[in-house]
């Protein structure tokens, strides 16, 4: 299992040597991103699956790859592999709405928490992608918002704060802050101003997003209310600061306070020395696997077994 972990922590790493150097994209930081590591919770809207890597690129920068933790939707916990390595790996699989079960959550956090495991938890407050193209998600979100009497949101979605607060609740004590992220990808306007649907894994990677921008805002736990009702007043605050950040990335009458976020920003890369070894050391493993008959077989054993051994695993111990 630890072998496996660090073949997917390395695979991040190898994707972070393109981002980094500018042979893919440009990586644009803002705000407070502290150099050393921390217990965080790490709070970000959502559009698309690069959100993810973001989080990594984040935690790279603090050497705290190995510390990423993610809430995840409980269809997630299916896919290839993946599903089993992020369950083992600290992962948080929880149901929406009526079906959210509050207690399994406290009781693996507070797993990790035993047992001294570094946090840097990763939850998605929106609970879905914000997608332009399902327009009805939207609508619905803003109608939401507006039925309860909470500001309309224009560029992200209504947050919903039960995933939230048990995590904040269950580990007050075991966290260093909350960092409040907010990403805006280059490109993703039309002519006519519409937003578009943020880039995919693969239009990311060949550079069809030329940017990412990247605002950090650390949190003080004891800035931060801790009854769940005034918490979801305090999180649909911090979305507000979002939609204003992302209103001005996109909408900015002035074309020139468009694509980027006020204030100091930092074009930040990652040295070879860095990351050049774990690339060597991926990409010398899978080669000999890949180019001889006998690791051929073996790696397609590998997807085929393991996705079968890690579905059985999930629905048994999620």
């Amino acid at each position: 299992m630890l072998f496996v972990r660090s073949l997917w922590l390395k695979s991040w790493q190898m994707v972070e040597i393109l981002l980094n150097n500018e042979c893919l994209a440009e990586v644009i930081l803002y705000g407070d991103l502290p150099k050393n590591k921390e217990n965080v919770i790490y709070l970000s809207n959502h559009q698309c699956t690069v959100d993810w890597i973001i989080a990594d690129m984040l935690a790279i920068r603090q050497n705290a790859l190995g510390h990423v933790r993610y809430v995840l939707k409980d269809g997630l916990k299916w896919l290839p592999l993946y599903g089993w390595y992020f369950s083992q790996h600290g992962g948080v699989y929880v149901k929406r709405s009526a079906k959210f079960n509050e207690k399994e959550m406290r009781e693996k956090l507070r797993a990790q928490m035993k047992a001294e495991t570094p946090m840097y938890l990763v939850i998605f407050p929106e609970g879905t992608r914000y997608n332009p193209e399902i327009p009805k998600v939207i609508a619905d979100s803003q109608s939401f918002a507006e039925k309860e009497g909470l500001a309309i949101l224009k560029h992200v979605l209504t947050p919903r704060v039960k995933a939230t607060h048990v995590a904040i609740d269950t580990m007050k004590d075991y966290l260093d802050a909350v960092y409040d992220v907010t990403v805006a990808y280059e490109g993703t306007v039309d002519h006519k101003g519409q937003r578009k649907l943020a880039p995919s894994m693969t239009e990311f990677l060949c550079k069809e997003c030329p940017r990412v921008h990247i605002f950090i805002d650390r949190i003080e736990l004891k800035d931060i209310p801790e009854e769940q009702m005034y918490m979801r007043r305090w999180l649909h605050e911090r979305f507000e600061i979002k939609d204003k950040l992302l209103i001005e990335f996109y909408d900015a009458k002035d074309s020139k306070r468009r694509n980027k976020f006020p204030g100091k920003s930092v074009h930040s890369k990652l040295s070879l020395k860095k990351t050049l070894p774990s690339l060597l050391f991926l990409g010398g493993l899978t080669a000999s696997m890949l180019l001889t008959e006998s690791g051929r077989k073996l790696y397609v054993k590998t997807w085929i077994y393991g996705t079968l051994i890690g579905c059985l695993w999930v629905s048994i111990k999620p």
